[in-house]
């Protein structure tokens, strides 16, 4: 069975990238559509999205070649179908579900994704801000699985980039939500600010790339609330608009925490294993103490979404 390559979707999807960031810009400047748009912020997430491409267009034959030397050992063979692709498609958004919560749970992984969640802004741009060494920390094997199971690599990269040009538009506040039972089944802007939002009850929340069912059925989700609106950003914000500083400042703070630690290889696994906040001394600032505190000052609001009940 003969095997080809597909277009790459995000490069012809460029141009829309790039018209729908000037629309969005205009409706917000102009008072058309809901929004902010800070001038520094958005060439920042430019310059990461652009540092991105760099890296990944230097680092994408290895991490291709790792999946084309597993693909001897698949299970079963699968056609180019119709069939196929969705299948491939739905199954890619599933895993990408683990590996965007495992970015949140341990630390190793969050250095990397912290850069997307940088922006205390949110629209079409900070889309855009993505990292600039995600190849370099592993997650890429969570793919080996679909290889085993008879996607050939070819595929699951056609259907990768197309999981990435449908959470493009997720990042505004232009669209309000989507209809009920959209947003029911699909990721959406709404469901999308509350995972980039750092109020406590939405921190660690709807990983969702496409279908939002995955929070659903794993208990993740949380629907954003009217009285309770998105404040967006990290817990700790960076402070800058550099993009080495916004590329690289959770590394320099996870070597500098593990300095402190001394020789102690323990305690650095320990640092990086598990969620940003957590400490060897087991004085943590997880989101879970940190939703714990808002329940302790905000005693009414225990058991609501998002947050404990005590």
């Amino acid at each position: 069975m003969e095997f080809h390559d597909f277009p790459p979707v995000t490069t012809y999807a460029a141009p829309f990238f790039v018209l729908s960031v000037a629309l969005e810009w205009w409706g917000v400047k102009t008072g058309r559509f809901q929004g902010r748009y800070e001038t520094k912020d958005a060439f920042t997430s430019l310059a990461m999205g652009i540092g991105n491409v760099v890296v990944n267009t230097l680092t994408a034959t290895l991490f291709f070649w790792l999946l084309i030397v597993a693909w001897p050992y698949r299970v079963f063979t699968l056609p180019y179908t119709w069939w196929s692709f969705l299948a491939c498609f739905v199954l890619y958004d599933f895993i990408y579900y683990w590996k965007h919560r495992f970015a949140h749970r341990a630390r190793w992984w969050w250095m990397e994704h912290v850069t997307h969640h940088s922006s205390e802004h949110y629209n079409l741009t900070t889309a855009l801000r993505q990292p600039w060494f995600g190849p370099f920390t592993g997650l890429y094997i969570l793919g080996l699985p679909m290889v085993i199971l008879g996607f050939h690599p070819y595929l699951i990269g056609f259907a990768a980039g197309w999981n990435l040009l449908y959470q493009f538009w997720i990042h505004t506040e232009a669209i309000n939500r989507m209809p009920k039972w959209f947003e029911a089944v699909m990721n959406t802007p709404s469901h999308h600010r509350v995972h980039h939002a750092t109020n406590p009850r939405y921190l660690d929340t709807n990983y969702a790339g496409v279908f939002i069912i995955w929070d659903k059925m794993f208990g993740t989700f949380v629907p954003e609330l009217d009285a309770d609106k998105p404040v967006y950003g990290i817990v700790k914000p960076v402070g800058s608009y550099n993009p080495f500083t916004v590329a690289f400042h959770e590394f320099i703070a996870l070597m500098r925490d593990c300095a402190s630690d001394g020789v102690r290889p323990d305690k650095w696994f320990g640092r990086m294993i598990n969620a940003p906040g957590w400490s060897p001394d087991g004085h943590h600032n997880r989101s879970v103490e940190l939703k714990r505190a808002y329940v302790d000052a905000h005693p009414d609001q225990a058991g609501q979404p998002g947050l404990p009940n005590d």
